[in-house]
């Protein structure tokens, strides 16, 4: 008995229907070169109660497929935190024209977890890598690719070696031997592939003692002084860490060479504390609402139904936000309901830091204290 599915031999037969997942490692060149040229996803078509009811095992299963892989994948959403970010970063990276004699200013996106900054960053450096094969070309001077964006992540407790070897493997160079000896490799790599920027994510990860501390900030400085290119660190309390003072006191602040060098930026959580902020956050569920493929969905689900429900379940975190509303997502689909609202997603756990400060949130709100509303006043405040 054949399955129903596009292609199918049969019950025996190979599965046949891939489906749109992409499965790579942007800290990879293939897997980098995949998000940057990868083909942006088409929604899938929107089909009432009645439609789903008509088809047949098979091509239900596809569709369906296809929805739970595109609710997963919703985004980058064009938010006015992340317009800023990406404002500020051009700015940054396109004035740094510098000779290669010249140091290049770096930048920091120093935000709290569960933001984005990490997709914002990476989003920007997209942007760029096409914005500089389709001004200069796909192949440099010498013959090599062009990659004029490479993108990195570091892990817990990394070293100087192990900064250096990130680079190496991301070109898919070979990562044996010292610093130094990783670093001219990738000197080399950067020069002949005409790359403009690194991206360095996770950096809080750098090695946490106070010496080591100062040594990573030389190493940062030395990078900065090697490569011909813009740094863009990515990390969590970064500035708290010390990193841009190059050590902890007020005076060896003023003097760091290296925060000098240095521009901290962040990427806000949105804040419903004012009508600008409220509007800001209307405007995003809105957004979202547009791009979910649900029978029942309609206009206002989110942004009118939800918004001070899911404000309290995400504490404005765009990625608690969004992880809630894809798995909301994936429950409607697979239990027929076909729509998000209070029953089902009371139902979708969600991250820790999320659900501890839920219940704060949500008292809040229900005494009137706080709302999401645009054009609804809230009382006044106690003071503590």
């Amino acid at each position: 008995m054949a399955t129903g599915l596009p292609g199918s031999h049969g019950p025996r037969g190979p599965a046949l229907f891939e489906g749109d997942d992409r499965q790579y490692s942007p800290t990879r060149l293939d897997g980098w070169l995949q998000e940057v040229n990868g083909p942006d996803r088409q929604q899938p078509e929107h089909h009432t109660r009645a439609q789903l009811a008509r088809m047949s095992p098979g091509p239900l299963m596809v569709h369906n497929d296809r929805r739970e892989v595109w609710h997963a994948n919703l985004g980058p959403i064009d938010t006015p935190q992340l317009l800023a970010l990406h404002e500020d970063l051009a700015e940054i990276v396109e004035s740094n024209r510098q000779d290669g004699d010249k140091t290049k200013p770096a930048a920091l996106v120093d935000a709290y977890p569960g933001l984005g900054k990490s997709t914002a960053v990476r989003a920007h450096g997209r942007d760029l890598f096409r914005k500089e094969v389709t001004l200069r070309g796909e192949t440099a001077p010498g013959g090599d690719r062009r990659v004029p964006v490479i993108y990195i992540a570091l892990t817990g407790n990394t070293q100087i070696l192990g900064l250096n070897a990130a680079i190496c493997r991301f070109y898919g160079l070979p990562t044996s031997g010292n610093a130094d000896t990783l670093a001219e490799r990738a000197v080399d790599a950067v020069l002949s592939m005409k790359t403009i920027a690194i991206i360095i994510d996770d950096v809080h990860f750098l090695a946490g003692s106070h010496t080591n501390q100062t040594r990573m900030a030389n190493q940062l400085k030395y990078l900065a002084n090697v490569f011909p290119v813009t740094l863009i660190y990515v990390g969590v309390g970064v500035q708290k860490r010390g990193l841009l003072r190059e050590g902890f006191t007020a005076e060896q602040a003023l003097l760091a060479q290296f925060g000098r060098r240095t521009t901290p930026l962040t990427l806000p959580p949105f804040q419903v504390e004012d009508e600008s902020g409220r509007r800001q956050w209307r405007t995003l569920l809105k957004t979202i609402e547009k791009k979910l493929v649900l029978a029942d969905t309609y206009p206002g689900m989110l942004a009118d139904d939800l918004s001070d429900y899911l404000y309290a379940r995400s504490t404005g975190h765009f990625a608690s936000l969004m992880a809630l509303i894809n798995r909301g997502c994936l429950r409607a689909v697979r239990t027929g309901h076909e729509r998000l609202d209070r029953e089902l997603m009371d139902r979708v756990k969600n991250d820790a830091a999320a659900e501890e400060a839920r219940r704060e949130l949500t008292a809040e709100i229900e005494a009137g204290l706080l709302t999401t509303r645009p054009g609804l006043s809230v009382k006044r405040r106690r003071l503590a």
